[in-house]
């Protein structure tokens, strides 16, 4: 017998195995007699995840129309198509603790008269959002936590000049051409999902799992962001890919970050050590290698519960223009930064001594005041003294000093304070002080004066002279001596050496 004669018979008695040992065989006889599965036991017991059959090209007739002894009648009839019709999403969900549970497509998909997105299916009435208020009929205390956290309010960006950039400037009026926003900011933030008359969702809106997606019965977010479909692994939710979907680029390049930090480096050399697969995944009990996104902002240690709010333990509002501490800025909120701090500084000490985490948080704040109080707060107060003289007008990006702000805040002064966050020096100084310096100082400030000197020429003496005023108190403080030195003249609104 030839080597490829025997490399087929093994791999046909693997067949029979698996599929003989598959929790699909039982009811084989019993499902022949009718073109759907039979009713199900309600309190059988669970199928073990492990004897999950494999789908291979030479089992589809085998198992085409088997169902599994626990599931309910609904969920019965959904497998008997979605085996056939929607193969990995089936491997998916056989691959869950979903499936060890009993918990079918049914169970999730329900639908409830009156929802605005629910429609006949086979007899059922069904949505195909499963949103957070779904998944909080089994997941209170975790839905509640999202529902508190900055990641179910990411929609709420229509007002930001990013989504002005990326709809009106990059965009076209036609509703249909706002595909720059639609499918980059709202595919991350969230898309409010439109239903049609039947039931059915819009095109334009959907698919979406961004993570503050509103959703038709009125929730907002999508746990399908982190925890992928169908499978829901907690395994992939605890790896730093799960938040790269949209905590990288230019002005939130976090998973850039935290692979070029010590943590990252550490969990990519001692993944095989990681116990990512660890019902409670606690740092200094089930790993010591390093951390990643979701050990620092969201898992258990030996101090803190496992939250689903991500905004339980930050202590600086990195995002905004001007950074401030968390509960102390506009909105005057009841959330204390030094409770936030407290938290995550329980989870450092998982790894660290409390001296080199007091020490990093000198460190850290260090930089956000600098960056602030050098850069971003002078920049703040020239743009407000511009909008309030009329010297700009209220639309974002229709002047050049309007571009260089939102690349000097949203940009580079957004790497800056990230990447000192998490450890990465890189973007803290090449890609971060660098640029903003550069923009503040060869863009920003001769833009400004030729605004002022242009007012001049138009008989905006006024205007122009409470603006100057701003502008030259701002350049003579001690931080900016070096930029003029005393040498430098006003010529047509530029600076002269």
């Amino acid at each position: 017998m030839s080597g490829t004669q025997w490399l087929e018979m093994l791999r046909m008695v693997w067949v029979v195995v698996v599929f003989l040992g598959s929790p699909l065989v039982a009811q084989a006889e019993e499902e022949t007699k009718a073109n759907i599965p039979p009713v199900v036991k309600e309190n059988a017991p669970a199928a073990p995840m492990e004897t999950f059959p494999a789908v291979t090209p030479a089992e589809p007739e085998k198992i085409s129309r088997k169902t599994f002894d626990a599931l309910s009648k609904e969920s019965a009839t959904c497998v008997s198509c979605h085996i056939e019709d929607n193969r990995s999403l089936y491997q998916q969900w056989g691959g869950s603790k979903h499936y060890g549970a009993n918990v079918g497509c049914y169970e999730c998909h329900r639908a409830e008269q009156g929802d605005p997105d629910a429609f006949m299916h086979k007899k059922f009435l069904i949505s195909i959002i499963v949103s957070p208020k779904d998944c909080g009929r089994c997941h209170e205390r975790e839905t509640r936590e999202f529902t508190q956290s900055i990641h179910a309010r990411a929609a709420d960006i229509k007002e930001s000049p990013a989504y002005t950039l990326a709809t009106t400037v990059q965009g076209m009026p036609d509703e249909s051409m706002s595909a720059a926003g639609k499918h980059g900011c709202l595919q991350c933030h969230g898309s409010e999902v439109k239903v049609k008359s039947s039931g059915k969702l819009e095109a334009t809106t959907w698919p979406n799992s961004g993570i503050g997606r509103i959703n038709p019965d009125g929730s907002r977010g999508a746990c399908t962001a982190c925890h992928q479909r169908h499978e829901f692994s907690q395994i992939q939710a605890r790896r730093p890919e799960a938040c790269g979907k949209c905590h990288r680029g230019p002005a939130h390049p976090q998973k850039e970050i935290y692979d070029e930090s010590k943590h990252g480096i550490n969990f990519y050399a001692n993944l095989d050590r990681m116990n990512l697969q660890s019902p409670k995944w606690i740092p200094g009990e089930d790993y010591d290698t390093g951390p990643t996104c979701a050990t620092c902002h969201m898992s258990a240690t030996v101090e803190s519960p496992l939250t689903h709010d991500v905004s339980h333990r930050i202590s600086w509002n990195l995002k905004t223009p001007v950074s401030h501490k968390m509960g102390e800025g506009p909105e005057k909120s009841e959330v204390s930064w030094k409770e936030n701090r407290k938290r995550m500084q329980e989870v450092c000490i998982s790894c660290h001594t409390e001296t080199l985490v007091e020490n990093f948080y000198q460190q850290y704040d260090n930089v956000v005041v600098l960056y602030n109080n050098k850069f971003a707060q002078p920049a703040q107060e020239v743009m407000d003294s511009l909008a309030k003289s009329g010297l700009r007008s209220p639309a974002n990006f229709d002047d050049p000093i309007e571009w260089s702000w939102f690349e000097l805040w949203h940009q580079a002064g957004r790497r800056i304070r990230q990447g000192v966050s998490m450890q990465a020096p890189d973007y803290v100084q090449w890609q971060g002080f660098h640029d903003i310096s550069q923009l503040f100082y060869t863009r920003f400030v001769p833009q400004a004066e030729t605004l002022i000197a242009q007012a001049r020429s138009a008989g905006k003496t006024e205007a122009a002279a409470e603006v100057a005023k701003v502008l030259d108190a701002i350049l003579a403080r001690p931080e900016h001596a070096w930029f003029r030195g005393g040498k430098g003249t006003e010529q047509g609104g530029k600076v002269v050496p």
